[in-house]
């Protein structure tokens, strides 16, 4: 017999559930199975996910990985309560930047950790995660629910996406960007997923809470600051296909100033004029709370360009088109230069 083995403790009372964990796994593989695709092979339970590239269209895949959070954002939707968006933010900050590379979401993981362990809660948020793959034709096909006492405060959790795309060998983007081509920007729907601690500080010396009315639309701010981040996927997969497309940036922290160079080649640069959208409300906001000048508000927020497409220039009418059929709200916000990094026209307004 182990020594003082009658004097021991269980895992339940030790602050860990496992039978809540299980009551999670039963709630949330409904919402698992309604994002099947092409190549999902397993449901949710096992060891390991599995999936079948070959089932999925592949030829000669590459496959390609992203990995991502919410940032502090997740500080917000926990203090708010409104749960139920955020799982799509921390899909959409995964997936939007695969497809940047030119792969096609095949599969998502998520990993959910928290001190104890409240199965709706944590359904909510995984539903939601599955509504973003959903939305962007990836299969939830796995992650981990941790529950750790001792290392969250109550109420809180932690939590990371993991996505998996392929595309056929030879198609990686960026590819043949020049000085010449066209940069179509795609309209973000807010302030994404990105730039949530100045936010928060912003909040706070305005001398506001996350249930005052919203200072430039209908509703609370706190709902209005958990829009959830756009998914570009589909829109984005379908010009690649249709032909043009050299590049894409998907523009999250560091703002366009920052995200426009990760995709140009040594000796081209980017011209952006300003004056070609308006700079959606909240955006006008956070600067007047803050007294931010345009240079700092252009790297630290998206400034309503979530995505910016670099285009052939021939190509630039159809694509352009061919997005806006898509549901997208297109800028035609400039072109590459011979040079290095961004410059601006005109003023933010």
């Amino acid at each position: 017999m182990v020594k003082g083995a009658g004097e021991g403790i269980t895992y339940s009372q030790a602050g860990v559930d496992i039978d809540a964990g299980n009551a999670l796994v039963e709630r949330i593989k409904p919402a698992a199975r309604a994002t099947e695709r092409a190549g999902t092979m397993a449901g949710l339970g096992g060891f390991g996910a599995l999936f079948d590239l070959r089932a999925a269209g592949y030829d000669d895949p590459v496959l390609v990985a992203a990995t991502d959070g919410v940032g502090t954002k997740l500080r917000l939707a926990i203090d708010t309560g409104q749960l139920d968006t955020i799982g799509i933010d921390l899909v959409a900050m995964c997936v939007n930047d695969l497809v940047c590379q030119g792969a096609e979401p095949l599969f998502f993981l998520d990993y959910f950790a928290t001190g104890k362990l409240d199965v709706d809660s944590a359904a909510r948020v995984i539903e939601g995660i599955a509504l973003g793959c959903a939305r962007a034709g990836c299969a939830l096909i796995g992650g981990e629910t941790a529950e750790m006492p001792g290392m969250y405060q109550a109420g809180d959790f932690d939590l990371a996406g993991f996505a998996v795309g392929a595309m056929e060998r030879g198609a990686a983007l960026p590819s043949g960007v020049a000085a010449g081509d066209v940069l179509l920007g795609l309209a973000s729907s807010g302030v994404h997923s990105n730039g949530y601690s100045p936010v928060r500080r912003l909040v706070e010396l305005a001398g506001l809470g996350w249930g005052d009315p919203c200072p430039w639309e209908d509703g609370t701010l706190g709902a209005a600051l958990l829009t959830p981040t756009r998914l570009y996927v589909r829109p984005a997969l379908a010009a690649i296909k249709a032909g043009g497309v050299h590049a894409l940036a998907h523009v999250t922290g560091g703002g366009l100033t920052e995200n426009l160079p990760r995709v140009l080649p040594e000796g081209v640069g980017a011209e952006v004029d300003l004056s070609t959208w308006d700079l959606p409300p909240v955006f006008g906001w956070l600067a007047r709370a803050g007294g931010l000048a345009q240079a700092e508000i252009l790297k630290t927020f998206n400034c309503g360009i979530g995505m910016v497409l670099a285009v052939a220039p021939d190509r630039a009418g159809a694509l352009s088109a061919g997005l806006e059929a898509a549901g997208e709200r297109v800028i035609a916000l400039g072109g590459l230069v011979e040079g290095q990094g961004v410059s601006y026209r005109g003023t933010l307004a």
